[in-house]
């Protein structure tokens, strides 16, 4: 009998579930209002009413897994630090989960550790065994794969890359999380001499700055440039602490990933050596949009992590 998975991927916006067949396939997806689940502080409440109809409609799945943006215990059965959705911020989760479902078994991982066993295990594409996984979207996401397996870190949340520091004294998702990338539009419109379709934006936000880079326009153009060369200092260090020439980037801003590349691989190539820059392989994440749910669904795998 075929074996399916809910694959579960928590986002600062919305709150996508995809129904998993075990060797991958996405069967069908579902997306559900982040803001609508916090309306009225009972994240945890409601996301547990939505888990239990999802349950219903589905009463073959035993297993689920969730992604959770942010920090996560050991064990992987608390939520300790979530900057974007702080109303799961040390909630005993799995408990709360397992107590209220029974029969059904409930995997939690950071989203983008998920995320990357996903396309690790299902993308389709040859990966290495050691590769780097970079989420760009709400935030900035990493995680590492080394020889096969997920790089934990010594408490299970190491490869928090969106949270290092950055010349200006702020943190990398700051600078290139989507709040960074409209603070950085705004402040170029304010002395831009030319035309941007961003002048006209009445409430500029991160969606209207990379739909206006995939039609070109230059500000924009700009913004992602900029968003690669901050990225890439970003990286020099990343790529130095874990030896690694292979990097995925996956989310949303993958999308005008072309705006974000030339930058990028200049600021690799002037400050890695040949060692790095010689055999060095940048390349979208292939399951896009989907790769949160169809990750969160392969940590119900026997030994996926």
């Amino acid at each position: 009998m075929e074996e399916y998975f809910l694959g579960i991927d928590v986002g600062g916006t919305n709150v996508k579930v995809g129904l998993v067949k075990a060797d991958g396939a996405l069967v069908s997806r579902q997306k559900f209002s982040t803001g609508e689940l916090r309306a009225g502080g009972q994240f945890v409440e409601k996301f547990t009413r939505m888990i239990g109809s999802l349950l219903q409609q589905n009463p073959a799945v035993k297993k689920v897994g969730i992604g959770i943006p942010g920090t996560l215990s050991h064990k992987r059965r608390t939520t300790i630090d979530l900057p974007n959705l702080t109303e799961l911020n040390g909630v005993k989760l799995h408990k709360i989960l397992t107590q209220t479902f029974d029969g059904v078994d409930f995997f939690l991982e950071n989203d983008a550790k998920a995320a990357a066993l996903g396309e690790y295990h299902f993308s389709g594409q040859l990966l290495p065994d050691d590769l780097l996984f970079i989420t760009l979207g709400t935030g900035v996401g990493g995680a590492a794969i080394i020889k096969g397996k997920l790089l934990m870190g010594g408490r299970g949340n190491g490869m928090e890359i969106g949270h290092i520091m950055t010349g200006n004294g702020r943190l990398l998702e700051d600078n290139i999380g989507k709040k960074g990338i409209v603070e950085m539009a705004t402040a170029m419109l304010a002395t831009y001499p030319g035309h941007s379709v961003l002048s006209n934006a009445p409430a500029l936000n991160a969606e209207d700055v990379e739909d206006a880079a995939r039609r070109n326009d230059p500000l924009a153009t700009q913004v992602f440039a900029r968003v690669g060369t901050i990225l890439g200092e970003g990286l020099v260090s990343t790529i130095r602490l874990l030896d690694i020439n292979t990097i995925v980037v996956g989310g949303g801003v993958s999308k005008v990933f072309e705006h974000v590349r030339p930058s990028l691989i200049e600021v690799l190539h002037r400050f890695l050596p040949p060692y790095y820059t010689d055999s060095l392989d940048i390349r979208l994440a292939v399951l896009g949009n989907n790769a949160g749910m169809v990750g969160a669904a392969s940590l119900c795998l026997e030994g996926s992590r």
